[in-house]
């Protein structure tokens, strides 16, 4: 039986947050409610996508988002109750997704800066003949709306949550309202961030069978079916446990975390260099049509896909190497 011990009695000096935490707690809330929306949704648009263009609708690439999105909505519900009831591992937990979102959602602007218009220069660029051609200032009023949108979701909303979470007077209320010792207390912040990433990235993995039939890039080929789907199943296991070690402070976490997606990058990268990434989509089941529309921007994309893998290898190296002095022995979670 895990022995919860008391802490030192909160700041007196501070100004008691309890409303906001409601009030945040509930936007919370409503923001998971919006996330579970989105699946009927989504399945509703594939259907009606493939009325409108022909296309047949994708269900099978929808599971994952499907998933993805059932799965942040569990998440935000029970963090949201979490902060209604000023649980201090609720307010770490959303400082730690808020500002996960919020460099997540810089890093993304920062790159449809680049991408979108390359992208909607090669869509017009590959129209067919005879098509209508979309009247002069429609795309840049399309691509503003679309980055104030953006810019919205990805930015100010999680701002907003993280400044709330972080402020001192936040983290004393939630002290003297829960002023017992949790799980999240234990491990350093920016190290509980790496565990929090990697936990949330065992149930995408099993996802990836599901979703797109287990197609996996590894090291020069695909990966599909039967050893695509094992592989991705040995991927969570793995994943899972430099979750369980990184939150231990165990070095063996630290490497085994760092080389499994060393390997994964070499791995893609080999990969997206020697095979037209078309072949994925086809393997993963996308129908002609949009394989043909993939086909017209595969020069883009793939250097795209092998530049993102590239930044995110280089941003987990050096969150890796910031979070490594707190890597000396493993610690008892129970203790």
């Amino acid at each position: 039986m895990i022995e919860i011990l008391p802490l030192s009695p909160a700041a007196t000096h501070y100004k008691d947050r309890t409303t906001g935490l409601t009030l945040f707690g509930v936007a919370t809330i409503l923001l998971g409610g919006l996330c579970a929306l989105l699946i009927p949704l989504m399945v509703a648009g594939q259907a009606t996508a493939a009325k409108t263009t022909g296309i047949p609708p994708n269900y099978q690439s929808a599971a994952f988002a499907a998933g993805l999105y059932g799965m942040m909505a569990v998440v935000m519900v029970w963090l949201g109750y979490g902060s209604i009831m000023a649980r201090r591992w609720a307010r770490t937990l959303l400082l730690i997704l808020a500002g996960s979102w919020l460099l997540m959602g810089v890093i993304s602007m920062a790159f449809m800066v680049i991408t979108i218009p390359i992208v909607m220069e090669s869509i017009l660029a590959n129209q067919p003949a005879g098509q209508p051609q979309l009247p002069p200032g429609v795309m840049p009023l399309v691509m503003g709306l679309v980055f104030l949108i953006m810019g919205v979701i990805f930015i100010v909303l999680p701002g907003i949550w993280v400044l709330f979470y972080r402020s001192r007077h936040v983290k004393a209320t939630c002290e003297a309202r829960d002023p017992v010792e949790r799980w999240t207390d234990r491990c350093p912040v920016p190290v509980l961030t790496i565990s929090v990433w990697l936990a949330i990235s065992v149930p995408m993995l099993l996802l990836m069978p599901v979703a797109y039939r287990g197609v996996m890039p590894f090291f020069g080929v695909y990966l599909s079916g039967l050893p695509g789907s094992l592989f991705y199943l040995a991927s969570a296991v793995v994943t899972a446990y430099s979750a369980w070690a990184v939150y231990r402070l165990d070095p063996k976490g630290w490497w085994v975390t760092l080389l499994s997606f060393t390997l994964m990058l070499i791995s893609g990268v080999v990969t997206y260099l020697r095979q037209d990434m078309t072949e994925m989509y086809r393997l993963m089941g996308f129908p002609e049509q949009q394989l043909e529309q993939m086909r017209a921007m595969g020069k883009i994309s793939q250097p795209l896909m092998i530049g993102w893998m590239v930044f995110m290898e280089v941003l987990l190296v050096a969150s890796m190497l910031y979070v490594k002095k707190h890597f000396r022995k493993p610690v008892d979670p129970a203790r």
